[in-house]
């Protein structure tokens, strides 16, 4: 999953070209059970030591980090340790009076924002933020670095210096030609991933990362663990709730990763994919809409014609030297994710297509001085989800699912495919998809949070987790489609999550909310909402 998924009749109808994995599995070999139990002792023994954050003298704020030690391997407990990097801000106990009582501390909120590849370590800044200060009163605010990521054990796959290669195209319709060089640089990047990671890479996946919160939760000192996860963070939640249903107190999962067994990860991205093309459909409809203000076009169509337009005129000539049509739909996928940032990638097509490629550029060009972070997200979210499932192996799979995808999605199609392709090309063994549920009574409840129409994480995975855990509570934003909905502009939304974080008070088993406003045009003297509503 490119950072997570999709649904629609056509792209369900295309799930159906891989090969189920068996049915018959072993939730968690014996060894790694006594393994975590190990290391969460160790870790409950030792703690964590936290001080000042590394190169955070200028953070605002309270934060501290510190360090978690975990095994590499946890069939081998006593082998190969790699430590963690884990923040936290303490609950401030200041905050409004809820019902005339004080809010009281209640233990550590651990985080993670999804990925797979994403840190959490900035997570306990969020605590600044208003809609936040009644959870950073009550909870001790903790983030971390999942193993591979920034400096927990970080994997690399290519030398950082080649990862951004300057302005790339990015057709719609490969040519057989594009494929072929496409293949062979899936084929070097999972060599690059064997060859300077070694046996360790088969350690990188979901359940390991799952056994490294339960080690975490220890070493905080919790008897059970607050855990909020957000897209790719809800599936190795769900598998933590799987594995460990007893060591939980509660849990909020955003927008949720589909978390069924015969999805991961192949089918999960076809069905991003087709969900994508609905979200850019919402985007250019609310582009024509104000027509006024970016002149771009009255329909969605005649949008489409000028983001071409403005393609087609990138691949003969790139903006500044280092934007192309690849770097431009990199920038429009975003919005696919965040319609807050709807009016700045609206503005920077229009000026563009006006003669001024400035906003342009500041958005979509490929920073230099980013490219070890964005290489580093990148070989984590691989290794992730390589290891975690059978992929085909077969380009000829991919190129029948796809071609007739791109027919009806052609947006994000053979975008997600060249970023998940080195999974095809592997070196490292393969996990079983662990079957997510737990039974009535095993699970305290927990809340569920999605958006009807979220591309990255499309809804039919939140339907089916809901099902999947006894006892949870799914909250729907209707008619919108932002990509996280926690501590966003939907006060609904934000009011049953504080309810459940503080209080363990959960609405009806199915509750909806109104989706939240859609974001109002920015004229170019005019700015637009912010593109962060908070810290991810």
């Amino acid at each position: 999953m490119r950072a997570a998924l999709l649904y629609s009749a056509a792209g369900s109808l295309l799930l159906s070209t891989l090969v189920t994995p068996p049915d018959t599995q072993e939730p968690t070999g014996a060894a790694e059970r006594r393994g975590t139990a190990v290391a969460a002792e160790r870790a409950k023994e030792a703690g964590v030591d936290f001080g000042p954050c590394p190169d955070a003298q200028d953070l605002p704020g309270s934060m501290r980090c510190g360090t978690v030690r975990v095994p590499l391997d946890y069939a081998r407990p006593d082998g190969e340790q790699i430590e963690l990097s884990v923040s936290r801000a303490r609950a401030t106990r200041k905050a409004p009076r809820r019902g005339g009582q004080p809010v009281g501390r209640q233990g550590a909120l651990v985080y993670n924002p999804g990925g797979p590849g994403a840190t959490g370590l900035y997570f306990p800044l969020i605590g600044l933020l208003p809609e936040w200060k009644r959870i950073a009163a009550a909870y001790d605010l903790v983030g971390y670095a999942p193993r591979g990521v920034g400096r927990s054990a970080p994997l690399s796959c290519t030398d950082p210096k080649r990862y951004f290669t300057g302005p790339s195209p990015s057709p719609a319709h490969p040519s057989t030609s594009y494929k072929e060089e496409r293949i062979a640089r899936a084929k070097a990047y999972a060599r690059g991933c064997a060859e300077r990671t070694g046996d360790s890479l088969r350690h990188y996946h979901s359940l390991n990362n799952a056994r490294d919160l339960d080690v975490l939760r220890a070493a905080l000192g919790e008897e059970r663990l607050t855990f909020m996860g957000s897209s790719y963070g809800t599936y190795f939640g769900a598998l933590y709730a799987t594995m460990f249903p007893g060591h939980v107190r509660r849990m909020v999962f955003d927008s949720v990763a589909h978390p069924g067994p015969h999805r991961i990860w192949y089918r999960n991205n076809l069905a991003q994919s087709a969900a994508f093309e609905r979200r850019w459909a919402d985007f250019r409809s609310w582009v024509a809409r104000h027509h006024d203000v970016y002149g771009l076009g009255a329909t969605a169509r005649e949008v489409l014609r000028s983001y071409r337009r403005a393609s087609a005129r990138l691949a003969a000539e790139p903006a500044g030297g280092k934007v192309g049509p690849g770097q431009l739909q990199g920038a429009f996928l975003q919005a696919g994710y965040y319609d807050d940032q709807w009016p700045h990638r609206a503005h920077a097509l229009s000026a563009y297509l006006k003669g001024d490629p400035k906003p342009l550029i500041e958005q979509a060009e490929q920073q230099p001085e980013a490219a070890a972070e964005a290489e580093n997200a990148r070989a984590v979210y691989l290794a992730v989800e390589c290891n975690d499932a059978p992929w085909p192996t077969d380009f000829t799979v991919w190129d029948r699912d796809n071609t007739r995808l791109a027919r009806m999605a052609p947006f994000e199609t053979w975008d997600n495919v060249w970023t998940n392709l080195p999974c095809a090309y592997w070196r490292a063994p393969r996990q079983r998809p662990l079957d997510v549920g737990t039974g009535p009574g095993q699970l305290p409840p927990t809340l569920i949070l999605a958006a009807e129409r979220d591309a990255a994480t499309p809804y039919d995975g939140a339907l089916d987790l809901h099902h999947r855990l006894a006892g949870s509570v799914l909250v729907t934003e209707r008619d919108a489609g932002a990509h996280g909905l926690a501590g966003g502009p939907n006060a609904c939304v934000n009011g049953h999550m504080e309810a459940y974080l503080l209080e363990g008070r959960l609405p009806g088993r199915r509750t909806d909310c109104a989706p939240h406003a859609e974001p109002e045009p920015a004229a170019p003297d005019r700015p637009g909402a912010s593109a962060l509503r908070g810290v991810r």
